[in-house]
């Protein structure tokens, strides 16, 4: 959810940023050519005053009319060699009063000629085209009208190299757009902790669900952050795995009253049928069927007493010798698998560690290595082997009976399941059920899979890491 939310996040405050940037470097840009422009102005009315001099000279036939236009032309030239900025004086029939440099003519097309018509009907220019960074052979334009006796006689016109300014207007967006890029840094770790806050409790609840849905029944959500509709959530949650703690508590403790209650019961009606037995000839077939009857029923019964007290009690795990108590269970079951003519070998490796609980692993090892002997015929091998791959170790269990088909595989392990082919060889369909409840306790995980040519691979799985490693 956090791949999700936190793209979602960065892409609108970037949005945001943006909205925000561009607008402020397109102002940046126009306020800087402003002020270009503001100071053309300033320089093209005090040139405007000269030519008002010449001009006025010149109409009333002074005789030092000659001297201010020479006077008026030495001032452009100095402008022009100081600030590099093409500056003369127009009259209204096109012919130059004074300029700077002498072959310098205003533009006869475009936005000079308009700035040139807008002067000679009394208007200065006041919004020149923007001139952009990238436009590298940009000059600006300014042309101010020339004012006598209410009459627009000649123009003023600069021209102006825009180096200085484009910098400017560069250095300007680069601050923009270090303040965007440190504002966006900001942002980014804003709604990092924002998701984190908002994703904490939902990860708290994940675990938990995970926990449960595992067989961790006591695994509950400490809702003390994030928002208050997650935090109503946590409770609700807790609330419910509280009740159904109870009915799985409530289940098992009937499992557990009735197979105990009905031992009893069932000892005596066997009894009874001892007794009865003894009216009977010996050999009878029926009293035979009804003893099996007993005592399987008892198995059954029994089965149920364990597996309740297993889905009851909490795994003590520890780190465990995987290798060493998979060689002692061999050890143990090596009499009964020689009896049946079965040869039960271990290899792999011998010392492999596992957090696991003992008991609960010895037992499932029990009932594993129990179910490939009882299922493998007289002269096949059922053979153990330990392993460790990755942050798993590993006991598999592999026999050479008639194994099971895709659908029994899916079956496999389901309380008081039994193949159809399989029904006269004895069991209750439980072991296998309950060897996964005390391996789940515990993180472990119980695996089936065929063994070629013939047969069942049982892989016993167990965490190599604690439950307080990462």
């Amino acid at each position: 959810m956090r791949a999700r939310l936190l793209p979602l996040l960065v892409i609108l405050m970037a949005g945001t940023l943006l909205a925000l940037g561009f607008p402020l470097a397109v102002s940046l840009a126009a306020g800087q050519q402003q002020r270009v422009v503001v100071d053309r102005i300033d320089d093209s009315a005090r040139f405007a005053a000269l030519a008002q001099f010449v001009i006025d000279a010149q109409g009333s036939g002074s005789t030092d009319a000659d001297a201010r236009r020479d006077l008026l032309q030495l001032e452009l030239a100095r402008y022009q060699e100081l600030y590099g900025i093409r500056v003369g004086v127009f009259l209204r029939d096109d012919n130059a009063l004074a300029r700077s440099p002498g072959w310098w003519q205003l533009p006869r097309s475009g936005e000079g000629h308009k700035a040139l018509q807008e002067a000679l009907a009394g208007r200065r220019s006041h919004d020149p085209p923007q001139v952009w960074p990238w436009q590298t052979d940009g000059r600006l334009l300014v042309v101010s009208p020339v004012v006598l006796d209410g009459d627009v006689v000649a123009v003023v016109a600069t021209e102006s190299p825009t180096d200085l300014m484009r910098g400017r207007i560069l250095r300007g967006w680069l601050l923009i757009a270090g303040g965007l890029a440190a504002a966006m840094l900001v942002a980014f770790g804003a709604a990092l902790r924002l998701t984190s806050w908002v994703l904490k409790p939902v990860q708290i609840l994940d675990a938990a669900a995970h926990g449960i849905a595992t067989g961790r029944m006591n695994s509950r959500v400490a809702a003390a952050s994030g928002p208050p509709e997650l935090q109503r959530l946590a409770h609700s949650f807790n609330e419910m795995a509280d009740n159904v703690e109870e009915a799985l508590e409530q289940q098992r403790a009937f499992v557990a009253d009735a197979s105990h209650q009905l031992r009893n019961p069932l000892a005596a009606l066997l009894l009874r049928i001892e007794l009865l037995a003894l009216e009977l000839p010996e050999g009878n077939e029926e009293i035979a069927s009804v003893r099996t009857e007993g005592k399987r029923l008892t198995q059954v019964l029994d089965d149920l007493l364990d597996l309740a007290l297993a889905e009851h009690a909490s795994a003590e795990i520890s780190l465990t010798d995987i290798g060493a108590l998979a060689a002692e269970r061999v050890a143990a079951w090596r009499p009964y698998a020689e009896e049946k003519g079965v040869r039960l070998t271990e290899t792999g490796r011998t010392a492999v560690t596992g957090w696991a609980d003992p008991i609960a692993l010895s037992s499932a090892l029990d009932a594993v290595i129990d179910n490939a002997l009882k299922f493998t015929p007289a002269g096949e091998a059922v053979e153990v082997t330990v392993t460790a791959e990755g942050r798993s170790a590993r006991v598999v269990v592999a026999d050479r009976g008639p194994g099971l088909t895709e659908d029994e595989l899916q079956r496999v392990g389901d309380r008081f399941w039994r193949s159809g082919r399989h029904q006269n060889i004895k069991g209750s369909g439980l072991g296998l059920s309950i060897s996964r409840t005390l391996l789940a306790a515990g993180g472990g995980t119980l695996s089936y899979e065929t063994n070629p040519p013939h047969g069942l691979r049982v892989t016993v799985t167990v965490p190599r890491t604690g439950p307080e490693a990462p």
